[in-house]
């Protein structure tokens, strides 16, 4: 079988070493990492799952794969993460602490979990976050898949919840070509996803299958891959973080733009370095793109908020004041690690005619 071999043993081995955590299971996706995730987190159809609303779908995605229906919870202002107090806010003013868990009373399903995005290379605050989880009694699902060698207070990104998914995609931080990964502390946890992610297969030799599983292994092929590109995650953070810098310096000082912020509890990847254009710039965010595209420069909005995508119009929604602003201000500069100091003048060259003329 394709997922058998020395080198996805071998990559789930030092990935889970890398980020000092126990166990990892390598997945041809971050989303299928996402989907089964949730489900070794003991999240069921009609449950009800807290997630950002600013973030790429497949989280929401995820949740809805398990039956379950996603609750949107608005975003910070300053570093665009999920918003903990309004996390809070919303269990302590829409739900209820029973003896079989967390309830919403507006809809009468239960709350089992939180899925925390760390979005763009930026970690979320995590450690309020957790206090709450456990008080509640949600299980904490990290989905790292932008922010491979981020750090919270220290601390590694991936490392924080029950577990953590991350994506091995084209445009990651590190690519296999595709790919993703599930980290836990957990055995039960890891031994679980291995089961689920390989057909649910109860016997190796014989053709016996106790539940509904899936083909959700990644390949000994992109296993290998993944572990050469492993070996440049150190240097890849490096030159994002350099990108960053050179974008702060390029673009400080421009009327109307704000640029990305670190917080002091965090080290960010920069995964892409993502201005806001507001109301008081020269030209909107939208005009700045087709500026840049018109000048061979591709540049791409953020994720339109989940509440307001049509599989989700009708979800649960929480305190949703940023999102929108977010998604119509920002712009996503080009960040690959192959970008050249010239490419990088250009860039910057190019956003300065468009918005200070």
């Amino acid at each position: 079988m394709s997922y058998l071999g020395p080198f996805v043993d071998r990559f789930e081995r030092e990935f889970a070493h890398s980020l000092g955590t126990p166990h990892a299971v390598a997945m041809n996706s971050g989303t299928a990492a996402l989907h089964v995730a949730l489900l070794c987190a003991g999240v069921h159809a009609g449950d009800e799952v807290i997630l950002p609303d600013l973030t790429f779908i497949a989280p929401a995605n995820a949740a809805t794969y398990c039956g379950a229906e996603a609750v949107f919870v608005d975003v910070t202002d300053d570093y665009w993460q999920l918003d903990i107090e309004k996390v809070e806010r919303f269990l302590l003013d829409d739900c209820s602490l029973t003896e079989a868990g967390t309830v919403d009373r507006s809809t009468g399903r239960p709350v089992t979990a939180v899925v925390p995005v760390h979005i763009l290379g930026h970690p979320v605050d995590m450690d309020p976050l957790l206090a709450i989880a456990a008080k509640w009694r949600l299980a904490v699902i990290e989905d790292a898949t932008e922010s491979l060698g981020s750090r919270y207070r220290g601390r590694t990104v991936g490392t924080l919840g029950g577990s953590a998914c991350f994506s091995f995609n084209g445009n990651k931080i590190i690519t296999s070509g595709g790919g993703g990964m599930l980290t836990t502390a957990s055995k039960t946890v890891a031994d679980r996803a291995r089961y689920l992610s390989t057909q649910a297969r109860n016997d190796a030799v014989e053709y016996v299958h106790e539940e509904v599983g899936y083909n959700y292994r990644l390949t000994n092929l992109q296993a290998a891959v993944g572990l050469a590109q492993l070996e440049q995650l150190p240097s890849h953070v490096e030159r994002k973080r350099t990108i960053a810098r050179r974008y702060e310096d390029g673009l400080s000082g421009i009327p109307g733009v704000l640029l990305p912020k670190e917080a002091p509890w965090a080290f960010s990847t920069f995964w892409l370095y993502t201005i806001r254009v507001g109301l008081d710039a020269r030209r909107t965010s939208r005009e700045l793109i087709g500026d840049l595209a018109v000048a061979g420069i591709e540049a791409r909005p953020l994720w339109a908020p989940l509440h307001d995508q049509r599989p989700y119009r009708s979800a649960r929604s929480f305190g949703i004041e940023r999102s929108s602003i977010l998604y119509a201000q920002a712009v996503s500069l080009p960040s690959s690690v192959d970008l050249t100091e010239d490419d990088h003048d250009r860039v910057v060259a190019a956003v300065r005619r468009s918005l200070c003329g």
